[in-house]
């Protein structure tokens, strides 16, 4: 079975400051391509993820200002994480059970990566597909 890190080898996550603000990640996310963006804190350590759902639901659908509102008060703080060592199923099944569509990597307690739901959407998703159903079968 794949590796995480082996999926995510060729990108760097981009990384906030929790007291950056919302249009700023929005524009950062926006620029790269990205669907979130992890903030951490002053030491560099993970303390939540921001996403497209968030800056709708927690900013906009609640009118708030997204120039003065910053990531710490928007994101979703202790998001569930996962190290480059474990399988890619093991992604594909926390995800779906958790809702979610990003989960970061840690190693060590640092961060290495962040793996997407649109990570697994290339020419082997059948091959990923294949694998969590059989995953499944052996649940």
């Amino acid at each position: 079975m794949r590796q995480l890190g082996h999926v995510t080898l060729e990108h760097r996550p981009i990384t906030l400051d929790q007291a950056v603000g919302v249009t700023e990640a929005c524009n950062r996310m926006r620029n790269s391509q990205a669907g979130a963006v992890l903030v951490v804190d002053s030491s560099g350590a993970l303390v939540g993820i921001f996403t497209g759902r968030d800056a709708v639901c927690r900013v906009l659908a609640q009118r708030r200002d997204p120039a003065a509102t910053s990531l710490a008060e928007a994101m979703t703080p202790n998001p569930r994480t996962m190290s480059p060592d474990q399988s890619t199923i093991d992604a594909l099944c926390l995800m779906r059970d958790g809702g979610f569509r990003h989960v970061p990597l840690l190693k060590d307690g640092r961060i290495v990566g962040l793996i997407s739901r649109a990570d697994f959407q290339s020419l082997h998703e059948p091959q990923h597909e294949e694998e969590r159903d059989l995953w499944e079968d052996l649940r």
